[in-house]
């Protein structure tokens, strides 16, 4: 009975193993479905900016073979250096999170996507040399265009705020198995 109160007050099964001990227990994790979720919508919308990156760069590169659209080249640079830096908000590496603290919120990554998708968008080549380009930069700036929206509203209803609290959560449940091994595995030895 104690241990039914435990699971339904952690949310985590535990579950005896088949060792000679009774009291051996061995605590079954299972992911967030929400943070599942949240890492998968992540992953495309660094897809996203990585496809972003590469039209940027296609294009810079053919707009610095031209003498006349060298200004667009310019521009396209700093289109792949915003977009390779969306890539690396959307690892949350912790050196840029303590430094552009902003971006820990959704609605300030939102608008860092939207930014990208515009600067991607722009100076399109309407000539008609270049319409597979033209194609992908439609493609890749309404992708991560919709993903910043996506993100802007989810910041605006504090998604971001809940994903915080669970990944908190989460960390704490993990270093409490890792604890309840570590004691598991030292009461063994001392027995």
């Amino acid at each position: 009975m104690a241990r039914e109160e435990d699971e339904e007050n952690s949310g985590v099964p535990v579950l005896p193993t088949s060792s000679s001990s009774s009291s051996t227990r061995r605590v079954e994790r299972r992911a967030d479905p929400f943070l599942i979720v949240c890492r998968c919508f992540s992953l495309i919308t660094s897809l996203a900016a990585i496809l972003c990156v590469a039209v940027n760069v296609l294009s810079a590169v053919r707009s610095f073979k031209n003498p006349n659209t060298i200004f667009d080249g310019i521009f396209r640079c700093y289109a792949v250096l915003i977009a390779i830096f969306v890539v690396l908000v959307e690892t949350e590496w912790s050196f840029i999170i303590k430094f552009w603290q902003v971006l820990e919120y959704w609605a300030g990554r939102g608008m860092l996507q939207i930014f990208a998708a515009v600067m991607t968008r722009a100076f399109p080549d309407y000539n008609g040399e270049r319409k597979d380009l033209v194609i992908l930069q439609n493609i890749a700036c309404y992708l991560l265009l919709s993903c910043g929206v996506v993100y802007v509203i989810s910041g605006v209803l504090c998604v971001g705020f809940l994903k915080r609290r669970r990944q908190k959560q989460e960390i704490t449940r993990e270093q409490a198995a890792k604890d309840l091994e570590e004691l598991e595995r030292r009461r063994e030895e001392l027995e």
